[in-house]
């Protein structure tokens, strides 16, 4: 009896802690991890958007680089976490979404190891190649796939990153062999096409873009259904006789499940006040991040119907992973 009662009065003790932490919070610094290398659109968005929740939560947000396996190392630290708000992440589609299905021992489940803080905003990628390639449109890139088999390699940030799918799902609909090759990091895929290792790669338009104006890539289409804000000139892959091929990223905030319901509401309420914060918009649109309308409450069904999406386009990507 003795022993039930110190075990009860120990649990009590442990819930009374935790109630007066998460009462108080928060009172040290919190690290949001980015599952992906410094530089990448992923880590510069979150910077952005941890210096300014740094400011309204009165505690640091130090960004924390992760990176590795398609964003899911990064992601299992957060999963594994403390659930007490210290420790958060600005997941991806790709981390939060694409991963279930695309590998087959995935670490973490994004559908019940994370709760929802806040969506940050959507950003379409865009298919782009050196300016000596010999094609100027999709049509033409496929037509010279198709009469140069098994030379045509698109790169990507990783295996299982939206660029990787839209390559994929690019080969599989034009019924051509494209040979994926898949880098370290975002920054290295774009170089590896701008120096002629690769022939092509989807990607995000604030990292790409300015190597477009500089005469060092060009894009020839968007992966959204609507063009993108930042090249409103570029075609979609639609407008480019790809109908149907709809492929937009996004970062959502997300910290591990279970954590306190008033933490989460306190998480939340300083990222709606950061998006809705008029520089900040005004930055995210120069990233190429379009705003979202999503709450809170919007988002676990938002995931659920990405994850079935995209389950269906690795199934017909033919891009599953061990």
């Amino acid at each position: 009896m003795k022993r039930l009662a110190f075990l009860a009065a120990a649990l009590c003790g442990f819930a009374l802690h935790n109630a007066a932490a998460a009462a108080t919070y928060p009172d040290r610094p919190i690290r949001m991890i980015v599952a992906f290398g410094p530089g990448t659109s992923t880590d510069i968005t979150a910077r952005l958007v941890a210096e300014k929740m740094a400011t309204v939560l009165g505690q640091p947000v130090i960004v924390e680089n992760r990176a590795g396996a398609g964003g899911s190392i990064g992601t299992d630290l957060v999963a594994k976490a403390a659930p007490d708000g210290y420790t958060i992440t600005l997941g991806t589609v790709g981390t939060l979404a694409i991963n279930k299905s695309l590998y087959k021992r995935l670490p973490y489940d994004p559908s019940t190891s994370f709760v929802p803080i806040a969506m940050v905003g959507y950003t379409p990628t865009l298919l782009v190649t050196r300016p000596n390639a010999p094609y100027a449109t999709v049509q033409e890139l496929v037509a010279y796939a198709k009469a140069n088999p098994n030379k045509i390699t698109f790169a990507s940030a990783g295996p299982g990153t939206s660029g990787h799918l839209a390559g994929a799902l690019l080969g599989e609909m034009s019924k051509t062999d494209m040979l994926h090759v898949p880098y370290k990091e975002g920054a290295q895929a774009v170089t590896a096409v701008m120096s002629g290792e690769t022939d092509f790669l989807f990607y995000h338009p604030t990292a790409v873009m300015p190597q477009v104006r500089a005469g060092r890539l060009k894009a020839l289409a968007a992966s959204a259904a609507r063009r993108s804000a930042l090249a409103p000139d570029v075609p979609t892959m639609q407008e480019s006789g790809f109908a149907g091929f709809d492929l937009t990223a996004w970062f959502m905030l997300a910290a591990p499940a279970n954590i306190p319901a008033n933490v989460q509401a306190t998480l939340s309420r300083a990222a709606a006040q950061v998006l809705g914060d008029p520089t900040v918009q005004k930055r995210l649109a120069e990233l190429g991040v379009e705003p979202s309308t999503l709450a809170t409450a919007d988002l676990p069904p938002f995931i659920k119907e990405e994850t079935a999406k995209w389950a269906h386009i690795v199934v017909q990507a033919n891009a599953a992973l061990d």
